[in-house]
């Protein structure tokens, strides 16, 4: 195959931002997707401002804001008697501060947006690409599918949570949380009742005992979206099978009508176990570097999976941009690790505080009443990149 700066293993979301960087700086891209075609399976994902600001600075945040929604609010809520707890105003301040909205868009939505933006860069975009291998070189690579070769000066690992190229660096393994998501996301006309505008402008999180509901509308209201999660008691006694209908009913059983009213908009059909894996330092074998979830996959509970893979993308095509490949890449390694270890091991604690119970609950709830609505001390750190 034709020579090219960088091979990127992996297109999803992490991986077409990564290309789309790349691409932007001056270097030749191609993109090896196994899938018969670049596509994204599930609902609606969160971009906060320390994401959004790069898709701005890239020129994607109209198209972004286009397809999603920016919500007014971020609103948490007792999902067993479903009070208001606290809330976080994105409004004109918020965007002032931190450079950029909050959008809530689908995960096709931005996938579509990145591979478009990606083939305006001129990034070689190749479905249907099953990588054997990857050899390194001294200087460069050579990425093996099957009897072709893709030779580059470096690959980029963006092969997600289940990535066979970090196994070059840990033999670690996913770590099972033990907690399974439900997701739906329906248009709004086939809900079977009418949303409110608060419900239309805000993301609302309920938060219970072992569980938690999330709802927020997507494509400028039409659709909306619903993500039920909650630890599997079959999971704990170490069935193999687990997380089923029977147990999302039964973990939601004391909830709210609000939540109950929710739990209707879920597919049933398909769920996904929760897993993350330990931080580990090292990112760099030879000229074959991770990205996103191939380096930090994490809990969902700070909506940062896909707003950490856009940094690396960000950060990872300055450092080439500034310096020869193995200085870069070291540099990347080094400001990286640091701040992603940071949000995983964070995203585990949020989310053993959201899904306290007995007296957790009431000094949880205690803590969240009496929080300072003006006060950014728990997202600063988090949307100033």
């Amino acid at each position: 195959m034709t020579d090219v700066d960088v091979v990127v293993v992996g297109g999803g979301i992490g991986g077409l931002a990564s290309a789309y960087a790349l691409a932007r700086s001056g270097k030749s891209v191609r993109v090896l997707e196994r899938a018969d075609e670049f596509t994204e399976v599930g609902a609606g994902l969160q971009m906060a401002p320390n994401a959004a600001r790069i898709l701005k600075e890239w020129g994607l945040l109209d198209e972004v804001l286009g397809k999603g929604v920016a919500p007014r609010r971020l609103l948490f809520k007792d999902a067993i008697d479903g009070s208001v707890l606290t809330r976080l105003d994105l409004d004109e301040k918020f965007v002032e501060r931190y450079g950029a909205p909050y959008v809530v868009i689908h995960r096709s939505d931005l996938l579509d947006v990145l591979a478009d933006a990606c083939r305006r860069a001129g990034v070689d975009l190749v479905a249907g690409s099953k990588v054997d291998g990857v050899d390194n070189t001294g200087d460069g690579v050579v990425v093996r599918v099957g009897e072709a070769e893709h030779t580059a000066g470096l690959a980029v690992a963006a092969d997600g949570l289940h990535s066979r190229l970090r196994a070059r660096l840990s033999d670690d393994e996913p770590v099972c949380s033990g907690y399974v998501a439900y997701r739906g996301a329906f248009p709004v006309a086939d809900l079977g009742r009418e949303l409110d505008e608060h419900a239309l402008n805000e993301v609302v999180v309920y938060l219970g005992p072992g569980c938690h509901l999330v709802q927020y509308a997507l494509r400028g209201g039409e659709m909306f979206n619903t993500v039920a999660v909650f630890e599997s008691p079959a999971w704990k006694r170490g069935e193999a099978e687990w997380g089923g209908p029977e147990e999302l009913d039964a973990a939601f059983a004391d909830c709210c009508d609000e939540v109950k009213v929710g739990l209707r908009s879920l597919g049933r059909v398909r769920h996904w176990p929760m897993y993350d894996r330990l931080p580990i330092p090292t990112w760099i074998d030879g000229r074959v570097v991770l990205t996103g979830d191939a380096a930090h996959p994490m809990l969902q509970y700070l909506a940062q999976g896909a707003c950490q893979a856009i940094e690396d993308a960000f950060a990872l095509s300055g450092h080439l941009a500034e310096r020869e490949t193995d200085e870069a890449l070291l540099a990347y390694q080094a400001e990286r690790t640091v701040r992603t270890a940071r949000v995983q091991t964070t995203a585990r604690l949020w989310g053993d505080i959201w899904h306290v119970d007995g007296v957790g609950r009431v000094l949880r709830n205690e803590l969240f009443l009496k929080r300072d609505l003006d006060d950014p001390v728990y997202v600063d750190w988090l949307y100033h990149s």
